[in-house]
């Protein structure tokens, strides 16, 4: 079966399988979402452990097979953030499944191929994460309120990093590591970080020790496009990038991949949330 979950066996695993390395969090959601299910079947993305990673991941699995790539996947997991980025860039790994901001995927457009959009400018808002003991900055409806408040993000991720500069915050730390900033803000050193609303835009965010709860009814726009990047120094490399685009022009098409990103919560409805910083205050 194409595209299932995880292979656990070494034996069983096809000969041609391509390994990815996928963060731990997101791959305990992906599997518990897919629940052993064919993957090229999925066309409802609505459950608990839905979230735009396990969408990316679907999606691009979808339209590579699409295209004629249809190949099985064996993934590892771990804190995989930026050294999927090396590996890219080495030949060493074929596609990263986590969508990159166009942003970043150009400062590697020497070695890698930009998908087409997944994502589109204008459509992706975040929530504002915070610990549950904070109770003040679960007032803020406007900018200036949220000016009062600190928070976390890296340069790595240019776009995130872009939009938190620009809030004119009292405060902005840097942590290159994903689940040290989630653990820094849930322990309640610094006030946020932002990060893809789940489902409803109201529930909390829980991975081990670390609990988050997002600002109700405000988002901040980061006002950049989603591709996927696929390394043009791997063997498939020019295989599977002809197969995703011909694979995300005809999701797009039929309307799946938009419906796909609003059913797990992630493309809101702008009338439910206010954003705090409109594209025009951006450009």
């Amino acid at each position: 079966m194409v595209g299932t979950a995880m292979v656990w066996s070494q034996a069983a695993v096809a000969q041609n399988a391509v390994e990815l390395y996928i963060r731990d969090d997101v791959l305990e959601d992906y599997l518990a979402f897919v629940a052993n299910r064919d993957v090229l079947d999925i066309r409802e993305f609505s459950g608990r452990t839905i979230r735009r990673d396990v969408v990316d991941m679907i999606i691009a699995q979808q339209a590579m097979a699409i295209g004629g790539f249809k190949r099985d996947y064996q993934y590892h997991a771990g804190k995989v953030n930026f050294r999927n980025t090396r590996l890219l860039q080495q030949g060493k790994l074929l596609i990263s499944f986590d969508s990159y901001w166009l942003a970043d995927a150009e400062e590697l457009q020497q070695d890698v191929y930009i998908s087409d959009s997944v994502i589109r400018r204008g459509e992706y808002v975040a929530g504002i994460y915070t610990g549950m003991q904070n109770q003040a900055i679960l007032k803020v409806n406007n900018l200036a309120q949220l000016q009062q408040f600190s928070a976390i993000s890296t340069p790595l991720w240019r776009t995130d990093w872009r939009t938190i500069q620009s809030l004119g915050l009292s405060k902005v730390l840097r942590e290159d590591e994903w689940i040290s900033m989630a653990r820094m803000v849930s322990n309640g050193w610094v006030d946020f970080m932002l990060m893809p609303l789940y489902r409803s835009g109201h529930e909390i965010y829980e991975l081990e020790n670390i609990r988050l709860q997002p600002v109700p009814g405000v988002v901040v726009l980061l006002n950049d496009s989603r591709h996927f990047v696929i390394s043009k120094h791997h063997p498939d490399g020019n295989a599977a990038f002809d197969a995703i685009q011909i694979g995300l022009a005809a999701l797009r098409e039929q309307g799946r991949i938009l419906k796909a990103y609003q059913q797990a919560g992630f493309v809101v409805d702008p009338e439910r949330f206010i954003i705090l910083n409109p594209a025009q205050s951006q450009e």
